[in-house]
């Protein structure tokens, strides 16, 4: 649907996957998004403009067709077999339509064993003569970590806004205002170590408040309170690539796509696109004011939002809008799982909505409670994702967002990011990053 604005129609689930009917949630608790003064003259917000508390409801016209909803169950179905569906005790109708979508459900009828007669002796010293499969090729079930453990903490000096971790070095990378600090993995295992080194900003004033590592993890892509989005070069040694000059004075959040050909950069109103290979502006990309605090980009559709509760998508090759979605709450972050077919979207009432990028399927996962930041980050393995809601960080599994683990910080938690090898979380709050390694 274009142009309008698609009514929410979500199946509720709490964050431990049990459904429940959502109950009014006031719209105001009193808790400002406002971020320190030393900042604040810069940024405006931490992450965006500030926050305005909703105002009058507004009418907003049907959209031409309903939106079909998604089960957490459902969901979680689509990857379960014959012998998971049999022992979650489902229902030989629901195993039915389990059936009717799953290519690994065999048998005459549905539940049932499948009968034939016995292999002759010429097809079992054929299956005999069949060398075995090297265990490097076989395709192992991704693993879901069940609890973690602190490492140490890097001593930033200042607040992190934005933090990074590489999977293939271990090399993290704290960013706040005035400098980038990078740590080597040594580092995570000590409370006291001095950083690897210090990245200064062109101007001390300028502060780092979103960062991306490129999927190769040799660059880093930084943007903020500044003129500029930064390209740095992280092996042999970090350094500045190059200052991709910026249209406007602070780049709230940045978007890489899985190629690392394209840059989204989300200011106050609009989207820069970047051709990074070439370091040249394709465009200048207007989105609503109050739509504008994330960005996030899933292939060819990229995704917006902010205060006005609006989940914008919109089409990498025309630029048009292609559909919006009310999720009734303002959106504090974006992100997608490893195969981009799921987008999830963090409100301010820690809430998770969960939109399908091809199919108009969605749910949200209700936790209900006011929070100044909401941070998410998917896993590389898709097996799960962590949620960061002020002081707290839990691990969900998915598709099944049974809670994992959990941890609690002593201050609030402004960003996180987990290692692509999935073996580190780091998470950064007011002066330093903390570390934990993931048990399996």
């Amino acid at each position: 649907v274009r142009g309008k604005k698609e009514e929410a129609s979500f199946r509720m689930l709490r964050a431990d996957g049990e459904p429940e009917e959502r109950r009014d949630v006031p719209e105001s608790s009193g808790v400002s998004s406002q971020p320190e003064p030393q900042v604040q003259h810069r940024l405006g917000s931490l992450y965006g403009v500030p926050w305005q508390p909703p105002g009058p409801p507004i009418q907003h016209s049907p959209a031409d067709q309903e939106t079909s909803t998604v089960t957490q169950q459902q969901w979680h179905l689509q990857g379960l077999g014959r012998s998971e569906l049999q022992a979650a005790g489902l229902p030989e109708a629901q195993l039915g339509e389990a059936a009717e979508s799953s290519p690994f459900l065999l048998g005459s009828e549905v539940g049932q064993p499948y009968s034939s007669s016995p292999p002759s002796e010429e097809v079992l010293s054929l299956l005999r003569a069949i060398p075995p499969i090297p265990d490097e090729v076989v395709v192992r079930q991704k693993r879901a970590p069940h609890g973690s453990w602190k490492v140490g903490t890097l001593l930033h000096g200042k607040r992190v806004y934005a933090v990074a971790i590489s999977g293939s070095t271990h090399h993290v990378y704290t960013c706040g205002s005035g400098y980038i600090r990078v740590w080597d993995e040594s580092a995570l295992q000590a409370g006291n170590k001095a950083p690897q080194a210090q990245l200064d900003l062109q101007d001390p004033q300028d502060c780092v408040v979103t960062c991306k590592l490129f999927p190769d993890e040799q660059s880093l892509i930084t943007g903020g309170a500044s003129q500029a989005v930064t390209l740095w070069d992280l092996a042999p040694t970090p350094q500045v690539r190059a200052r991709l000059t910026s249209t406007g004075p602070t780049c709230y959040s940045l978007a890489v796509s899985s190629d690392a050909h394209i840059c989204l950069a989300c200011f106050h109103g609009f989207v820069e696109i970047w051709d990074l290979q070439n370091q040249i502006l394709i465009r200048k990309h207007e989105v609503p004011v109050y739509g504008s605090r994330c960005v996030d980009i899933t292939g060819n559709i990229f995704w917006t939002g902010g205060e006005d509760t609006t989940l914008y998508s919109w089409d990498l090759r025309n630029y048009q809008r292609l559909h919006q979605h009310d999720l009734q709450n303002e959106i504090l972050s974006i992100t997608h799982d490893p195969g981009e077919e799921w987008v999830l979207a963090g409100l301010r009432t820690s809430d998770i909505a969960f939109l399908h990028t091809r199919r108009n399927e969605q749910f949200k996962a209700l936790v209900k409670k006011y929070t100044r930041h909401h941070s998410l980050k998917f896993a590389s393995c898709g097996s799960y994702f962590v949620t960061a809601i002020d002081t707290r960080l839990s691990g969900l599994e998915a598709p099944s967002l049974q809670k994992l683990f959990q941890i609690e910080e002593s201050s609030g938690i402004l960003c996180c990011d987990v290692s692509s090898d999935n073996q580190y979380l780091v998470m950064g709050s007011k002066s330093s990053a903390t570390v934990y390694q993931l048990l399996y």
